[in-house]
């Protein structure tokens, strides 16, 4: 896939930049034709005579050459390149690149760049969750950059957790797959993306969004456990379409193969409806806005066999208990000015029943989809909706994807609370 690519890779002072030459090897060895430019601090870490032995091209890292004082051209290498990678992407490579500054020539290129350019990240866990660096991957995100998430493991520091540099392999491989995806018209670039940070294009910019999706498995024994047909896309497009509105989105996602699409959205996997409790009320306490789209199930089996139930007898009695309310203890602690959305999905008695569950879990607003609508409910790519809100207005949707549904229901949650998305 990287065959015939012009890739600019750029790298930044970090103890990572020695993974730096491993990657430039695979990317050449998948044919690509690579350029490098390094920051003054990188070669403290690195030799650019190795980068340009490995690359075949001349090494740039700064605005001029040394001997003869000519220019290097940051606005042609920026129009040169097919891809533009960062990595490692330092905390300080990426604070300036947020923020439009460019007193070296990689950050001057970035911003000549007309092409795909790709953040590889490198740092120490703190700097990695520190809220400013938080910030800034969010910014360089909503200007359309992607994101190559950082690995979990051992740091420089001694320290272990995220920020790890991602392995050259997996660079590669994420490279390779937005170029398949490209060509197969589904890339990922989020092209309907707002480039401007501001309150308008980004109405949830600096918000928390936490969303839970998909189903529970409820275990009977090793084998078997009592689930539903949920396949959580619904819940995986509202923090898609979440995560496109500048917020910061964290979705509980219950046992399914699909995962959101942008590398920026936290994904907490949990499988039993008891983990989804625990981790939805962990995460409640700084969250802004709430939307319980997972189908959580109502009962658990009391016991659980540790081995296998063999097929012994005509009849087999489980004793069910209730699982815990998430949606109602939510609704029991939240907090002013905390939103909270939940979804009813029935077969009968609709409207009366979704009224019923707003008003008795302390709903902002409830999304409403039935069964007896064709089209709507589990494992579909469309949806059918009514919301149902706290001052009894109702408002029905037609039949749509469930992208667009999505899109619907944050568009309502971004007009329903005005004050605190503009705040």
């Amino acid at each position: 896939m990287l065959k015939g690519k012009k890739i600019l890779l750029g790298i930044c002072g970090s103890i990572a930049a020695y993974k730096a030459a491993f990657l430039t090897r695979l990317l050449v060895k998948q044919g690509a034709d690579v350029r490098v430019i390094m920051t003054q601090s990188a070669s403290d870490f690195i030799s650019p005579l190795t980068l340009s032995t490995l690359s075949k091209n001349e090494v740039v890292s700064s605005f001029f050459t040394n001997q003869e004082q000519q220019w290097n051209n940051h606005v042609a290498l920026g129009l040169w390149a097919d891809i533009m990678l960062v990595a490692p992407a330092s905390a300080n490579t990426l604070a300036k690149m947020a923020n439009g500054f460019c007193d070296n020539v990689l950050t001057a290129t970035y911003l000549s760049a007309r092409c795909p350019v790709f953040v590889a990240p490198a740092m120490d866990l703190d700097m990695w969750l520190h809220p400013s660096t938080q910030r800034n991957i969010q910014a360089l995100l909503a200007a359309g950059n992607q994101l190559i998430p950082v690995e979990d493991g051992e740091l420089a520091s001694g320290l272990v957790g995220k920020g790890r540099l991602a392995e050259p392999e997996n660079i590669v491989q994420f490279l390779a797959s937005y170029i398949n995806s490209s060509q197969n018209g589904q890339a990922q670039v989020h092209a309907d993306m707002p480039t401007s940070n501001s309150k308008d294009s980004l109405p949830l910019a600096g918000k928390k969004v936490l969303i839970t999706a998909g189903p529970t498995y409820e275990p009977i024994d090793p084998v078997r456990f009592i689930g539903n047909r949920s396949s959580g896309k619904m819940g995986i497009a509202l923090a898609e379409a979440a995560q496109k509105k500048g917020a910061k989105v964290c979705i509980v996602l219950g046992p399914t193969e699909l995962r959101p699409s942008h590398p920026a959205i936290e994904v907490i996997s949990v499988q039993t409806a008891e983990e989804m409790y625990q981790a939805t009320v962990t995460q409640f306490a700084d969250t802004d806005i709430g939307i319980l789209a997972a189908a959580v199930s109502d009962y658990t089996p009391a016991q659980i066999s540790d081995v296998k139930i063999k097929k012994k007898t005509n009849n087999l009695s489980l004793e069910l208990v209730k699982t815990k309310d998430i949606l109602k203890h939510l609704g029991s602690i939240k907090q002013a000015p905390q939103f909270l959305v939940g979804f009813a999905l029935e077969t009968n008695n609709e409207l009366e029943n979704a009224k019923a569950k707003l008003t008795k879990k302390n709903l902002d607003f409830i999304v409403l989809n039935s069964l007896q609508d064709k089209g709507a409910g589990f494992r579909h790519n469309t949806n059918k909706i009514t919301i149902l809100d706290k001052y009894n207005n109702i408002e029905k949707y037609q039949l749509k994807s469930k992208q667009d549904v999505a899109k619907d229901i944050i568009q309502k949650i971004v007009t329903f609370m005005p004050v605190e998305t503009s705040s």
